[in-house]
């Protein structure tokens, strides 16, 4: 009778361990950990949003929530998430780097409809950062391009913001006016004044705040503001005439969070970006927040300035990209006759 007892109770032991291999994997079982991919600049941004995502999402559901971060030059880091990085989600500082991993199925081809203004919760632009008294009197792309200047971009292959100088320089002749080969010429001579192409725009931060190369680093609006807070009055902030619209698009990375079946989690996670703690962290960090309300208590800090996008001057990202930055573009071509 013994032995029978103890054959029921393994049997039964065995039965409970089937049936607990046999449960599917649920991400609430065990503590929810999300990967943000992310540009160069934003680590500061996300190091405040972070903790208070986690808070907010603890308090409404009961629900605990990770998040762990990589940053780097925008289409590098991309390129990282179509090459097998697990990123739960994308936040990039171009529409261009989403759009790839939208063609190799990894992001939602209308991603840009998936969240409010086509999916970019902040904005900036590219503005100059110079040393104090301005000492080569830069005040307009073409001071940029002027013998003896010497200005530090990322490169534009590799990042987002060198990206969008790049573009901003290059309208800056079509908005005036001006016709291709002007805007060629222009930017053919600012790049000629590069002495260094960083990979990504934190490193350009570094080359010429810390490093102390270049008379003009160009960046997007936020760091140069970052910049100043922490340098105090060793640099000089320098709005160009006009310059260009450099959103922050976001996007779940589908079959990420479809095979970790953490959706949820990371949705919450974006629509968080838009939510008024979540734009007013943005208005900290000198991001120009959508929400008018949070705009207008920080309004002090953003300078009015002419911006086009570059679906107005370009044609979109697609054919930016294909005509100026894929192999063999107008870029190359520049930089090559350097």
């Amino acid at each position: 009778m013994h032995t029978k007892n103890n054959a029921h109770v393994r049997r039964g032991i065995l039965a409970l361990a089937l049936s607990a291999l046999a449960l599917p994997f649920s991400a609430s079982a065990a503590e929810v950990e999300l990967l943000n991919v992310s540009y160069d600049v934003a680590r500061e941004l996300y190091k405040e949003i972070n903790p208070a995502f986690i808070a907010e999402y603890k308090k409404t559901t009961g629900e605990d929530v990770s998040i762990k971060q990589s940053h780097g030059g925008s289409s590098k880091q991309a390129r990282s998430v179509a090459d097998g990085l697990e990123a739960s989600v994308v936040t990039m500082n171009q529409a261009n780097d989403i759009d790839m991993l939208a063609d190799r199925g990894l992001v939602a081809k209308d991603w840009a409809k998936k969240f409010p203004n086509n999916a970019a919760p902040y904005y900036s632009t590219m503005v100059f950062l110079v040393r104090k008294g301005n000492p080569k009197g830069i005040k307009n792309w073409d001071d940029l391009a002027k013998p003896g200047v010497k200005v530090v971009i990322p490169n534009p292959k590799t990042a987002g913001n060198g990206r969008y100088t790049y573009l901003a320089a290059w309208g800056s002749v079509i908005k005036k006016g001006g016709t291709e080969a002007q805007a060629r010429d222009l930017v053919t001579r600012i790049f000629k004044n590069v002495p260094i192409l960083d990979a990504g725009g934190r490193a350009a931060t570094t080359t010429f705040t810390q490093r102390q190369i270049g008379d003009a680093l160009v960046t997007f609006e936020n760091e140069v503001q970052m910049v100043r807070s922490e340098f105090g009055d060793n640099f000089e902030l320098v709005y160009p005439a006009m310059s260009i619209l450099a959103e922050s698009p976001v996007a779940v990375v589908d079959k990420v969070v479809d095979r970790r079946g953490v959706r949820k989690q990371a949705t919450a996670y974006l629509n968080f970006l838009y939510s008024e703690q979540g734009q007013t962290i943005g208005a900290k960090h000198y991001l120009r927040p959508r929400s008018q309300t949070v705009y207008k208590k920080f309004e002090k800090n953003y300078k009015p300035i002419a911006l086009f996008s570059v679906d107005e001057v370009f044609g979109g990202w697609k054919a930016a990209q294909k005509k100026h930055f894929d192999d063999g573009g107008e870029f190359d071509k520049i930089y090559q006759t350097k």
